[in-house]
C-alpha cells in the first residue's frame, strides 16, 4: 500500500510551511501528497427568517474555493487535490480514511489562552480524533 500524506490547507501561512514539510517528507519515502481544503458556507438568520444562503452564493464560494485550492496545488507542485464543504474536523477525517492516508499534515495558528478556548482548535480535534498519526506545523513567530 503506497503512503499517502494529506495536507490539510486553509491558505496561511501556517499551511504553506505544512505542505513544505509534507514535501520534504514525502521524497524519500515515496510518498504520494494531496492538498484538502474544507470550506464553510455563512448562513444568515434572523428571528422570524428561515436560515438561508443567498442565492447563487454557494456555486460562487465552492468555484472560488476549487480555484484557490487548484492554484495553490499548481503553485507547490502537488497534484491531487480535495475540496470538502462542512465541518473541517468530520471532512478532513473522512477524507484521510478514504484515500488511505498515512499521515494527516495541517498547520496550526498556536493561539493560547482565551482564543483557543473560544474559536476552538480544528488541529486539536483531529490529533484527538484521527485514526493514523497527525503533524502539525506551525507559523512562524514574528
Amino acid at each position: 500500500m503506497a503512503t499517502t500524506l494529506l495536507v490539510a490547507v486553509d491558505f496561511e501561512e501556517a499551511s504553506r510551511r505544512a505542505i513544505e514539510l509534507a514535501k520534504q517528507m514525502a521524497a524519500p519515502l515515496g510518498a504520494k501528497l494531496a492538498l484538502i481544503h474544507v470550506y464553510t458556507l455563512p448562513v444568515y438568520t434572523y428571528p422570524g427568517l428561515e436560515p438561508s444562503i443567498l442565492p447563487g452564493f454557494h456555486g460562487e464560494v465552492t468555484t472560488a474555493a476549487r480555484r484557490a485550492l487548484e492554484g495553490l496545488a499548481e503553485e507547490v507542485g502537488v497534484p491531487d487535490v480535495v475540496l470538502r464543504e462542512g465541518d473541517p474536523v468530520v471532512e478532513i477525517l473522512a477524507a484521510a480514511r478514504e484515500w488511505g492516508a498515512t499521515m494527516i499534515v495541517m498547520g496550526t495558528h498556536g493561539r493560547h489562552g482565551l482564543a483557543h478556548a473560544l474559536l476552538g482548535s480544528v488541529a486539536e480535534k483531529i490529533i484527538r480524533q484521527s485514526e493514523v498519526p497527525v503533524l502539525t506545523v506551525r507559523a512562524q513567530e514574528g
